[in-house]
């Protein structure tokens, strides 16, 4: 029986002491945290990260970017051929973000402030560039179903639309 005692006793000491040296070894080979920046970084501000369209120029693209335009009901805000209407016009030389193909890939993937939601979760990145495509092809003879100004509104001779200089005095 003694033996038996001290079998057990050496036993449950041997247990103990495996128990003790895994759990040091697992916290021995956990890696150490990774430091990381709190707040403002010291130094110059990284460059800005330029890209352009992978898909400036394809003729396909145009089409797909004009067709996603409508499908994710790009004209809801921005009007059917981007004239404006809620949302700020596409078509105008004067951009609240930058016109470049980066800043526009991150209005739409990353949305604005002023009420353009972030996109960028819900559409693939190639559509994404397809919209922009399509986009800076406004206003060009690139420009895939362009808006045309209705038979009625159309001024056929700039001389037409003057004011006379005199008009006869009603009687």
């Amino acid at each position: 029986m003694r033996i038996l005692l001290s079998l057990l006793t050496v036993g449950l000491l041997l247990a103990i002491a495996g128990c003790k040296t895994s759990s040091t070894a697992v916290a021995s080979s956990s890696s150490p945290p990774v430091p990381a920046a709190v707040g403002p970084i010291p130094g110059p501000p990284a460059p800005p990260n330029e890209r352009t369209n992978p898909l400036n120029g394809d003729p396909v693209a145009l089409q797909d970017g004009r067709r996603l335009f409508d499908w994710y009901n790009c004209s809801g805000c921005h009007g059917g051929h981007a004239g404006g209407g809620m949302g700020p016009s596409l078509r105008d030389p004067v951009w609240l973000y930058g016109d470049r193909d980066e800043q526009i890939f991150d209005s739409i993937a990353e949305g604005r402030s002023k009420g353009m939601p972030a996109w960028g979760s819900r559409i693939p990145e190639h559509q994404i560039w397809e919209l922009v495509a399509y986009i800076k092809s406004m206003g060009t003879p690139q420009e895939p179903d362009p808006p045309v100004e209705p038979a009625d509104e159309e001024v056929p001779n700039p001389e037409h639309n003057t004011i006379p200089a005199s008009r006869p005095k009603p009687q």
